[in-house]
């Protein structure tokens, strides 16, 4: 079993990226407050993984790269859920699914404005091969602005909203041997394909492995789309307040390998200065290096944007040496986009790791 794992760190100068809603009780009673963890008194702003895989999702629409497909969307009432169908949709086979039979008429009407859309008979679900953290601020501080709308006759409206200048961090994690496989053990996330979807199996030709009950996309279809994820992660687009806080959030830093197992070696690698920006830790890498080393099946790639904390790239580039000693495929260091494009195409000369 073979995953990509990393950490990455999003810099937010003054941003509000993913809010909480009212809160109730304000002065102006029309303040819009944001997603924050309370520790020890202090206030640590977040982007939730929902909202960091939404944005994903959004980018490889609009991205459109090779080999991704986007499902259809189906609603009723409060419930809303994707076709449910990996085989012909990428982006339900990497970000996972759960769809029961709908049996409204609004339901019915729904799917029927989509002529391809799946029968389902019975409850599917699978487990995201994508797996990605709460992004969390490495430093405390939430700011609470004020302002008016002050555009039309008489006394302003007066208005409050929360924002931050903080880098965010979190972990992320793609399991590479999940990616194109459909299971269809009766068992919760791993019920992927009904006894539809088992036909379309066998009518596209995938592979069947009976022992494993399980369908498997062809590796290059597979490699497809872990490539197309991999380079719409330095590109991501998204964020709240965008009018108002206009904000990069691509990573500035990120640090990853293919390992062996689901583990995560690499999250306290980097830690934040007093001003709360990323900062490596040196002994940090060392270790994980010594540690892990076995279980590390690439070099590891470290990605760290120029002029973002720059002497933190001075501290890597003066360590590297050191680095490749301690890490049996070496190490890789530049800016982040050009590290995941790199790690794709190494993914190409290895495919034993989607076995």
């Amino acid at each position: 079993m073979a995953f990509i794992t990393g950490i990455q760190v999003i810099h937010a100068p003054a941003s509000a990226l993913n809010n909480a809603g009212m809160q109730t009780g304000s002065a102006t009673e029309n303040a819009v407050v944001v997603k924050a963890l309370r520790v020890n008194g202090r206030s640590y702003p977040y982007v939730s993984a929902q909202a960091y895989r939404y944005w994903l999702r959004r980018t490889l629409e609009q991205m459109q790269p090779e080999g991704w497909t986007v499902a259809p969307i189906f609603r009723e009432k409060k419930v809303a859920y994707t076709d449910a169908n990996p085989i012909e949709y990428a982006d339900d086979d990497v970000f996972g699914y759960m769809r029961a039979p709908g049996k409204s008429i609004e339901a019915a009407d729904s799917r029927a404005a989509f002529v391809d859309a799946t029968e389902t008979k019975e409850t599917v679900t699978r487990v995201s091969p994508f797996r990605v953290g709460t992004l969390v601020a490495m430093s405390d501080g939430v700011v609470q602005d004020f302002g008016t709308m002050s555009r039309h006759e008489g006394d302003p409206v007066p208005h409050e909203h929360q924002f931050y200048r903080a880098s965010l961090k979190g972990m992320f994690s793609i399991d590479l041997g999940r990616i194109g496989v459909f299971t269809y053990e009766n068992r919760t996330g791993f019920l992927n394909l009904d006894d539809t979807r088992r036909k379309l199996a066998e009518a596209r030709g995938l592979v069947h492995d009976e022992k494993n009950r399980a369908y498997r996309l062809p590796d290059h279809v597979r490699l497809q789309r872990i490539r197309a994820l991999l380079s719409a992660m330095p590109v991501v687009d998204g964020g709240a307040k965008q009018a108002l806080h206009y904000t990069d959030v691509n990573p500035v830093v990120v640090v990853m390998a293919v390992v062996r197992g689901g583990n995560n070696p690499f999250y306290y690698a980097i830690d934040g200065d007093r001003e709360g920006l990323a900062r490596p830790v040196p002994e940090a890498f060392q270790e994980i290096g010594e540690i892990w080393g076995d279980q590390i099946l690439s070099p590891l790639y470290i990605g760290w944007v120029e002029g973002y904390a720059p002497e933190g790239r001075r501290q890597l580039e003066a360590m590297r040496e050191t680095l490749q000693q301690a890490y049996p495929h070496g190490v890789v260091l530049g800016h982040p986009r050009r590290v995941f494009a790199q790690l794709a195409d190494e993914l190409s000369r290895h495919p034993e790791w989607l076995a």
